[in-house]
């Protein structure tokens, strides 16, 4: 799958056969929070917990965020959600 096929999928009712990283930020695109986190808090590594920070700054959850960039091993974010949002695509596609 490639990044163009993702942002593709969006507009699908299910999600693509993918990592369990971009299926947490596919039902984060689509809307689903609960659903997103319950998929991040599956992921037990770095970038479940970068996922998990995002999802609780996205909430407005900032302590808990923190903590979870911690966890990350990363800078806490503070810009525009939708652009941490492409930064964690990304290094999906990169890392595969």
């Amino acid at each position: 799958m490639t990044l163009d096929e993702f942002r593709a999928s969006l507009g699908r009712d299910r999600p693509p056969d993918a990592s369990k990283p971009l299926i947490a930020l596919w039902h984060d695109a689509r809307g689903d929070w609960d659903r997103a986190h319950e998929v991040a808090q599956a992921i037990e590594d770095a970038t479940g917990a970068w996922i998990h920070a995002y999802l609780h700054r996205k909430e407005g959850d900032l302590g808990n965020a923190r903590y979870w960039y911690e966890r990350a091993r990363r800078t806490v974010e503070t810009g525009p959600l939708e652009a941490e949002w492409e930064r964690i695509v990304q290094a999906q596609f990169a890392a595969t």
